[in-house]
């Protein structure tokens, strides 16, 4: 029987060998280092190609009214529209304002979660960029009282 720190390691192994041969998806390796450095909103949804941005019931917006800790604060999104093509997560007011993209096909139920850091209390929204280049969005206020970006 394998042990889990040898299934770890072989599959560490495994994923090594993968990454020197070029074998990974390039999706896997995409990275867009502009929409991630956007300060604001709208530079990094303009990095992302999309449009601007129309407030949607058919994107919904999950988190904390108020975040006891800033340093890790749960989001989740979701939509039943078709034809979206990434689900992105933004905090108006943290340094870089674009937390996560997540890229989608028709193929896969949109709902997604994830955790970020807030420094401070912020609106944080959750854009559906369509494969026409729009762009829906919900947004939440959330008041953090322990900030968590160095605070």
């Amino acid at each position: 029987m394998q042990t889990r720190r040898e299934t770890l390691k072989h599959s560490a192994v495994v994923a090594g060998l993968l990454a020197t041969s070029g074998l990974f998806p390039q999706y896997a390796l995409a990275f867009n280092k502009p929409a991630f450095e956007a300060k604001t909103i709208a530079d990094a949804l303009k990095a992302l190609g999309a449009g601007a941005p129309t407030a949607s019931k058919d994107v919904t917006i999950g988190a904390p009214d108020i975040a006891e800790n800033g340093a890790v604060v749960p989001f989740t999104a979701s939509s039943s529209l078709a034809g979206v093509k990434q689900i992105v997560f933004l905090v108006e007011k943290n340094p870089s304002a674009l937390i996560a993209v997540y890229n989608v096909t028709d193929s896969v139920e949109v709902n997604f979660t994830t955790r970020a850091k807030m420094g401070q209390s912020s609106d944080v929204y959750a854009v559906a960029i369509m494969t026409d280049g729009r762009a829906l969005f919900a947004k939440k206020e959330v008041k953090v009282t322990l900030g968590g970006c160095g605070g």
